[in-house]
């Protein structure tokens, strides 16, 4: 079984209330080989939601969202939860939504909502990955 981002299977769970469909991760699902999660929304957060990005203050990670509160227990919250569906189902590998502050891997927005991407991982994605579960971005398959 496979964890996957539920924007990639035509959720509308994105921060602006759409989707990322992807026919591949799509058919995973459809196919019974995956279920789809979404942090944010299992960390409490509505959709749609302000935009959210990680920065790095004093050395610690924060999502702080384009108004400034600071939201990161949400997004710890959902990360939380979805590794413990992890392992509870043995899941071993996960295939997310690249550039999300919650699923990115490998990049990241900068945290400046300037659209600038910088080298990193979501929480989820990097949560997932501590962990010994395979992250793969959704544009590498």
């Amino acid at each position: 079984m496979i964890l996957v981002s539920s924007c990639l299977v035509g959720i509308n769970c994105k921060y602006s209330g759409g989707n990322n469909f992807n026919q591949k991760v799509f058919d995973l699902v459809k196919e019974g080989k995956a279920i789809p999660v979404c942090a944010e929304q299992l960390g409490g957060l509505p959709t749609p939601r302000i935009a959210s990005e990680i920065k790095y203050i004093d050395g610690k990670r924060c999502v702080i969202n384009k108004s400034g509160e600071d939201v990161t227990e949400n997004f710890e919250r959902g990360a939380n939860e979805i590794l413990e569906l992890a392992k509870k189902l043995d899941i071993k590998k996960a295939i997310l939504q690249p550039r999300s502050p919650s699923c990115g891997k490998g990049e990241i927005y900068s945290g400046n909502f300037d659209k600038q991407l910088i080298d990193g991982n979501g929480v989820l994605a990097d949560l997932l990955i501590k962990n010994g579960i395979e992250v793969i971005a959704a544009d590498e398959i």
